[in-house]
């Protein structure tokens, strides 16, 4: 089981619907595309017309999965003069990684518990 008090981002546990909705939008092999190399571009984000340089996909197919990602909050964007810079959310993904592992293993010590009194 993970020692929450090791993990001070694991305190705020989001709730199931959110997970799923940020999940549901990471699941399109583009949209994660887009998303890991935004976390790879760090607090600097990156301008939308170098994502769309790098990947290789048309404008109006990036901004369609730009706004999935937005909607459900895992990307934010500025507008920098002329540039429209897209940025990761790292608090919902630290938060989104805490959901997943707030339980690790927690099951085993309930199977220990369940073997031991049969």
């Amino acid at each position: 089981m993970v020692d929450k008090s090791e993990l001070p981002w694991l305190a705020n546990i989001m709730k199931l619907d959110d997970a799923a909705a940020h999940l549901e939008a990471l699941g399109n092999p583009t949209r994660l595309k887009v998303y890991r190399m935004l976390i790879r571009a760090g607090d600097a984000g990156m301008a939308v017309g170098r994502l769309q340089e790098k990947l290789k996909i048309a404008p109006s197919t990036l901004s369609h999965h730009i706004k999935a990602l937005v909607v459900v909050g895992l990307v934010n964007q500025v507008r920098e003069a002329t540039t429209l810079v897209c940025h990761a959310n790292y608090s919902v993904m630290r938060d989104l990684v805490g959901f997943l592992v707030a339980e690790c293993c927690s099951g085993v010590a309930e199977s220990k518990d369940e073997k031991t009194a049969a």
